[in-house]
Order: structure tokens, then sequence, then C-alpha cells
């Protein structure tokens, strides 16, 4: 997501960088560019222009005129002004209301409702400690009531059992009732959706509104539809009055006009973004992080909520004494390539460090990936013996380990290569601490 953007931008500032003197003229030059890159990336023409106007005021400033470094002045404006296109500060959602609080979640058919519903709800319970009662009200796709159940199941929470053959409006009616009995504390209701907005699907909605007055109506929005994306909002806010909204799809490869224009163009604010297919891949929706994506600097704050969520502090602690006390084994190699694996695909977290964009798009993501699941495999195949003492790994156990991961001992040769060294380079810098051993340590994926 954003990449064309991010590069017509970033080459947009190195021209104006050597410039060496910013002036009217070459910052004229400078939006010109950056009005053309928003353009293409599918921002609607009226935020297009709006933005644009704020930025040329703000940049005609004498802070900036007169600054040491004007570009970097230039861009600090841009990314102000991005920040506040994305809304400004974090807007979290709003829970407070007598529970059950009634949560409805509504868009177009495709869009990813249920899906979503169901990251939202692991959200909740995970990081509000709420006890969400899931209910799913599409009674034209049978499948999305069994998607929603199964989603349910995993997730440890309870689902309403929606009869197709009954109303939504009843169905909704009656889960409230249900989720009052089970002490549940939030509603979440899935809508049933069209490929366009009709008469029929908003008098629907209408009705469940008013059968179950929704403390809360979020709009979900695919990404990868851009400026349909702000139509669809609007037509979902003329009807039911939006609470939200939530942007899915924001890891694939749109040009991010929807994420860039419907807060703006609607006036409500993004509240969560997805970032991937499985429930854990939903994150509050921080403008300011985002802003700073786009401009390629990088979001460091993401990637460590990142790291404390999917790190536990029992192996953290665990690495940290085998580091010390330079013990550090293959079943410490395997532990630290799991935390990085629940972190996310590996070009995800390489575009969260400055700079690191480029070095992610010079990495093969999938590629990465093999290479992850093929370590893990070999690692998995030696005893506990092996694990904890690879020198024992001669010739005849090196072809079994091969033979049951489904590799080549050229594999097993180079993971061990690869082991040896970071355990070599260890030993050096121990001294420094854990966080200089992880920020030396070589990529295992090459």
């Amino acid at each position: 997501m954003f990449e064309s953007l991010t590069d017509k931008l970033e080459s947009t500032f190195k021209r104006l960088r050597g410039q060496g003197k910013i002036t009217e003229t070459n910052i004229d030059d400078a939006l010109r560019e950056v009005r053309l890159a928003l353009l293409e990336a599918d921002v609607h023409v009226k935020v297009v222009k709006s933005f644009l106007d704020s930025v040329k005021a703000k940049s005609m400033g004498q802070e900036v005129l007169q600054s040491l470094t004007p570009e970097h002045q230039f861009i600090k404006v841009v990314r102000d002004e991005l920040v506040g296109l994305l809304g400004g500060d974090l807007h979290e959602l709003d829970l407070k209301a007598a529970p059950p609080v009634v949560i409805m979640l509504v868009g177009l058919q495709g869009s990813g409702k249920t899906t979503t519903l169901a990251k939202l709800a692991r959200y909740l319970k995970k990081d509000k400690k709420r006890t969400p009662y899931l209910v799913p009200a599409d009674v034209y796709r049978p499948a999305a009531i069994e998607q929603l159940k199964i989603l349910g199941r995993e997730l440890e929470l309870p689902v309403y059992d929606s009869n197709p053959e009954n109303s939504p409006v009843a169905i909704c009616r009656q889960a409230l009732e249900e989720a009052k009995r089970k002490f549940c504390d939030v509603l979440l209701v899935d809508t049933a959706g069209r490929l366009h907005i009709d008469d029929e699907l908003m008098q629907e909605l209408a009705a469940i509104k008013d059968a179950v007055r929704p403390h809360q109506i979020l709009f979900v929005a695919d990404s990868m539809t851009g400026q349909d994306a702000v139509n669809q909002a609007l037509g979902f806010d003329g009807k039911l009055g939006l609470s939200g909204i939530i942007l899915t799809k924001l890891d694939g490869d749109a040009r991010g006009g929807a994420a860039l224009s419907i807060r703006e163009m609607v006036g409500k604010p993004i509240l969560f973004s997805g970032i991937g297919e499985k429930l854990d891949a939903l994150e509050p929706f921080y403008p300011d992080r985002l802003a700073s994506r786009i401009l390629g600097m990088g979001d460091v704050l993401s990637l460590i909520d990142k790291v404390q969520q999917n790190v536990e502090q029992k192996e953290a602690a665990r690495l940290q004494q085998a580091f010390q006390k330079q013990q550090f084994t293959l079943e410490e190699f395997q532990l630290q390539l799991q935390q990085i694996k629940r972190m996310g695909p590996v070009g995800g977290l390489l575009e969260m460090i400055p700079g690191g964009k480029k070095l992610a798009s010079q990495v093969d993501a999938e590629k990465a990936e093999q290479e992850l699941k093929r370590v893990e495999a070999i690692i998995n195949s030696m005893t506990l013996q092996e694990r904890r003492n690879p020198a024992i790994l001669n010739g005849s156990r090196r072809r079994r380990i091969a033979q049951g991961s489904g590799t080549t001992v050229t594999d097993v040769n180079r993971l061990m290569k690869q082991f040896l060294e970071m355990k070599k380079m260890m030993q050096r810098v121990s001294k420094m601490g854990v966080r200089s051993l992880f920020s030396r340590m070589p990529n295992p994926f090459n």
C-alpha cells in the first residue's frame, strides 16, 4: 500500500533538497509533483486541492523560508498536513454505554465485514477485556453465518445461533436479549451487504438500527476500491449516520486514495485498519504513524507495539539469560525465529524501520517466509539433545535431519553455518547488551 505515492513523494523531496534554498517558485514545482502523486493515488480531487492550499500557505511562512534546512521544514509541513488529513489524533472506539454496548457493522458485500467483526471481537476481548456476543444477521448468505460461528469457536466467544429463515430484525432483537442473559457486555452485529447500495438494504439496516439502537455504527471500507469506498461511506452515512470507519486490506496493493480521502470527505474518524487475513490483523488507526510511513519515515512505534504484543516476557528473559551466559543453542535460535514469525510478514516489519522501505523492496518476502519455514522444519527434525548440543551433528545425523525435514544436507549445513556465525557474534558482543546483539545479528533469510 502507498508504495507508488511514497516513491513519488521521496523523489519530489529529493529534488527540492538539491535547490539549497526554498522559494515560492520551487515550492510551486514541488506541490505540482505532490498533486500528481496524490491524484495518481486516487485521492479525491477536493481533498487534494484543500491539502495543497494548506501546505502552500504554511510553507510560505518565514519559519520555513529562513530555516537552515528549509527542505526538512517543508517535509514537516507535508507530514503535519497528512496527519490532519487522516484524522489528527488517535480516535478510540467509544464503549461508554450501558451493557451490552451494541456495535453494528455495515458495508457492501466483499468488504470483509464478517472477518472484520471477528477481528474486532478478538481486539475487544484481548485488549479491552470485554466479553463480546457475536450476531450473524446476514440471512442471505448462510455461509457467512457458519463462518462467524467457526470464528467464534476459534476465539472462544459466544455466537448467536441465527436461523436464516428468520428476519434480520428478529435475529438482532432476540440476540440482544440473549446477550443480556449471558452477561455479555458488547453485542457485535454482522449485517448483510449488497453489490451496491439499494433502498431494500438501507430499509433493512434502518429497521435493525431502530430495533437494537446501536451505540456505534461502523462502516467497513475496502481500501482496494479507492474513491468508490468514499462514495459508499457517504451513502451509508446519509441513511444511517455512521460513528466511524474501519479500513480493510491496507496491506494490499491499493493506491491509498480511500485512506487519504474518506476521513476528510465523510467527516467520520477512521478507528481501525485491517492489515491481513489473520484474526490478530486489526490495529487501532494512528494517523501520525501512517503519515510517517507514507513519507518513507518508517513506523517505529507500531514495530515496538508488535514486539510487546507478540514476544512473551518469559521467552525474552530466557533469551537474555542465554546471551549473558553465552549458552545460545538451537533451542534459543528457534525461539527467536518464532518470535519474529509471530510479529508478521518480514516485508511489513522492514517497512516500519526508518529507511527500511527500500530494503523491503529488495527482499523477496515470499522467499523469506519459505526460508523461515524451512529453518523451523530442520530444527524440529532434530532431537532435544541435538538442539541443545549442535556439536554432535555429524554427517549421518545431518542426513537424517534433512530427510525428516524434507530438505537437503546442504540446507542443514547452511543453517548450521548461520547459527555458528551468530553464536560467535554473541560471544564477541555479549558485554554490549542484548539490544546491541540483536542489532548485529545476521539476516537468517540470506
